[in-house]
């Protein structure tokens, strides 16, 4: 099991805890599954924005952080939303399969 696949089992196990009442007061997964779809998506897109700006910025330590919190949250999005992260590994894995495949792009003239 990798270490997100992990993390994602723990995610789960909290919605469960929110769904039958039992979360810990001070669980932040808790929380964001308490608030909803729309909280979660302006994290991940708060996370997304951050994870660009360490980048712009050269600092691949601040980068590497941002990219957890991305990941995180878009783990719990995909938990709120019924998605297994096998799912998700499973697109990426066919994807992956086809490197080095590229797509033909169709080009408009606008002047036309």
């Amino acid at each position: 099991m990798t270490v997100y696949q992990e993390i994602f089992e723990v995610i789960k196990e909290r919605k469960k805890q929110y769904e039958n009442g039992t979360a810990a007061e001070n669980s932040y997964t808790c929380y964001l599954f308490d608030k909803g779809v729309d909280k979660i998506c302006k994290k991940v897109g708060e996370e997304a924005t951050e994870t660009v700006i360490a980048a712009k910025n050269g600092d691949n330590d601040e980068l590497m952080n941002e990219i957890n919190d991305l990941l995180y949250h878009v783990m719990v999005l995909c938990a709120n939303q019924g998605l297994e992260w096998t799912d998700v590994e499973r697109v990426l894995d066919e994807r992956n399969e086809k490197i080095g495949n590229l797509k033909k792009f169709h080009e408009v003239d606008k002047n036309t």
